[in-house]
């Protein structure tokens, strides 16, 4: 302004000097009679042109700084529109918006910088180096040649993905869009771009081709249905995986668009078909089974389900199928169910040839029990006739007890109920030595009882007598020829379970050999003459027909630790 003032005084001087001497030359050539008079007219004439030619240059200049004043006002109005546009722009987007100035290296940030990655304004750098620094180190070399090579092809848009770290040292993918300015001569001057978090589109989009290759390997069919279709109720397949076609014969391109009919073949399941019509009719997930067909006419059976998915109006969009051939697993279970039947009769049919057996055996061997008592009477003189008589009396006695050890077998077998009550485990552990008297008072064996005398259990009195009578009779029948005999019960609640620990020092079983055959029926380890091998198998039946379970601990020479629950 100060320039331009000079100027304007430069010229005005310059002029009226020019003005001066030609107003000069000019006046001497009228002569007038009053020299006087004659300067004051000059002078007055040549002050007041002067001065109308510098209202004149003043005018014209007022009219030029008008001109650029009002031209000033509208850039101003301008760039203070083009600033609240700015402003109202980076409020209303979520994107982070840059403005590098090329030649400078100088970056500034918009305040999406700290609502997006969490920088406050002291964090935030000012330069180009700040910006790459905060770029995944694999993204950062790939994202940088791109961009110097975007600037010197001096094209006008670029973008590109890549992963920029947060304050927290956290990081989120980003897409990231610029603008190139250049000057006349095509240089880079200034770039604006911005930057969109897209972490939850990543992650999506990297659920989806997770949830893509599940369908597309999976080894159950898959089938996808619009929501509606032109048909009066099956909606109409858009996608089938690999495992569809091979299950059916059909080609996915041959079955697009086409109606989605599960229920192909002359004769169906009507509660099935029902039940499937109704579920698409509400709307609400089902599972269906029943016999299909494939492309060859082949019939099948096909478990399936129909899962109903809503759009984000809460829209039903489509219909998902899961799908799984199940022809071998329905024969299977029909041959299971057969199985079944064939065992449950053929048990019926034992049980009853047991019930024979034992009781339409007892009144002959009675007879003959009773015979063989009238013999004993009868002297006989014949030795071979007396031997005779003895094995067959030993035969019969040996029979008679099998029928009596089968009978209490059905018996544990046969109960279906069996009547429980509180039992004090000191009492029937009293009875059963009372009971045990005479062998105990032979073997004198050293007792170390650790039972609470209140300590009761909710079990079956007899059967737990008997439990008790058969582990106390073994250990005695049992008992090791070279030390004294010991015998240690103990009892503790362990999860409100009773567990009874008993335990002896006899000879012990070799459970490498015998451990499948513990607990068997007529299982015998040992050449003792009065050993049935029945005591534990009844001990097993009847403590896990009290819903109970027992366990083995023995070694050989070393004793045995039974271990029940109830």
């Amino acid at each position: 302004m100060r320039s331009k003032t000079n100027q304007i005084i430069s010229i005005f001087i310059l002029f009226s000097i020019f003005m001066a001497i030609v107003w000069y030359k000019f006046s001497n050539k009228i002569h007038f009679e009053n020299p006087l008079f004659h300067n004051l007219i000059k002078d007055i004439i040549f002050i007041l042109f002067v001065g109308l030619l510098f209202r004149y240059i003043l005018s014209k200049n007022d009219n030029r700084n008008i001109r650029i004043l009002d031209k000033i006002r509208t850039n101003t109005n301008e760039i203070k529109e083009s600033n609240e546009k700015y402003d109202i722009v980076s409020k209303a987007t979520s994107d982070t918006i840059w403005d590098w100035k090329i030649q400078e290296d100088s970056i500034t940030w918009n305040k999406g910088i700290a609502s997006i990655f969490g920088y406050t304004e002291d964090q935030v750098g000012n330069t180009s180096a700040w910006w790459f620094d905060k770029i995944h180190p694999e993204d950062s070399i790939k994202m940088s040649v791109k961009l110097y090579s975007f600037i010197e092809q001096k094209s006008e848009k670029w973008q590109d993905q890549y992963r920029f770290r947060c304050a927290d040292n956290t990081y989120k993918y980003v897409l990231d869009r610029g603008f190139l300015l250049k000057d006349k001569e095509g240089r880079a001057l200034r770039m604006i771009g911005a930057i969109q978090d897209i972490t939850k589109q990543k992650e999506e989009e990297q659920n989806l081709k997770l949830l893509e290759t599940v369908v597309t390997q999976t080894k159950d069919a898959v089938v996808i249905t619009k929501s509606d279709s032109e048909s009066a109720l099956f909606p109409n397949i858009i996608y089938v995986n690999d495992a569809f076609c091979l299950m059916t014969g059909h080609k996915s391109k041959n079955i697009l668009l086409k109606p989605f009919n599960p229920f192909n073949t002359d004769i169906f399941d009507q509660n099935e078909y029902e039940k499937f019509c109704s579920a698409l009719a509400e709307k609400r997930e089902c599972q269906i089974e029943t016999l299909t067909r494939k492309k060859n006419k082949e019939e099948y059976w096909v478990r399936f389900s129909m899962i109903p998915i809503y759009n984000a109006d809460k829209e039903l969009s489509h219909w998902i199928s899961i799908q799984k051939d199940v022809t071998t697993e329905r024969k299977q279970e029909k041959e299971k169910e057969q199985l079944i039947r064939e065992l449950t009769q053929n048990n019926k049919d034992l049980k009853q040839f047991s019930y024979i057996t034992s009781h339409n055996l007892r009144a002959p061997l009675s007879n003959l029990i009773g015979l063989l008592n009238l013999i004993e009477d009868i002297t006989i003189t014949d030795s071979e006739l007396l031997e005779i008589i003895n094995g067959f009396n030993k035969s019969t006695h040996l029979l008679n007890d099998t029928i009596n050890d089968l009978v209490k077998i059905i018996v544990i077998k046969d109960q279906i109920s069996i009547q429980k009550e509180n039992v004090s485990i000191c009492e029937v552990l009293e009875h059963v030595f009372n009971q045990l008297q005479f062998q105990i008072e032979q073997s004198k064996p050293i007792f170390k009882v650790n039972i609470d005398p209140i300590e009761t259990i909710y079990t079956n009195k007899a059967y737990l007598e008997s439990i008790l009578m058969n582990l106390l009779t073994n250990s005695i029948k049992y008992k090791s020829e070279s030390n004294k005999l010991k015998i240690s019960i103990s009892t503790k609640k362990i999860n409100n379970k009773t567990v009874l620990k008993f335990k002896d020092n006899g000879i012990g079983i070799d459970l490498k050999r015998n451990s499948d055959h513990v607990f068997g029926l007529y299982q015998r380890f040992h050449d003792y003459p009065d050993s049935k091998g029945l005591g534990l198998y009844l001990v097993k039946s009847q403590i896990e027909s009290l819903g109970g379970n027992i366990s083995i601990e023995s070694e050989v020479n070393k004793g045995t630790q039974f271990t029940l629950t109830f």
